[in-house]
């Protein structure tokens, strides 16, 4: 968090270049964007494979509930890329 504390007073007086700024916040939203993706695909994972073990004959409708789970998660992580990319490109 200094990391972005540190550039806050230069955003604030100006010297930061609208390019530069840009860019942190595309590093910041696809990092993030990518973490919490990362995160929940490991959690969902995690907790079916538990399931299943626990109980076997229920794997076939978990592999579809985790799967389709799976692409939601995916999901926030490509909204987050097109953030980012969209921060990238549009500032001038």
């Amino acid at each position: 968090m200094n990391l972005i504390a540190d550039f806050m007073p230069l955003m604030l007086a100006g010297s930061l270049e609208p390019k530069a700024a840009a860019a942190l916040a595309a590093g910041i939203a696809i990092g993030l964007g990518a973490l919490g993706s990362g995160l929940g695909m490991g959690i969902a994972a995690s907790h079916a494979l538990e399931a299943g073990a626990r109980q076997p004959e229920i794997f076939g409708k978990l592999q579809t509930l985790l799967l389709t789970a799976i692409v939601f998660i995916e999901s926030v992580c490509i909204y987050a890329l097109v953030v980012a990319l969209l921060l990238i490109f549009t500032v001038n």
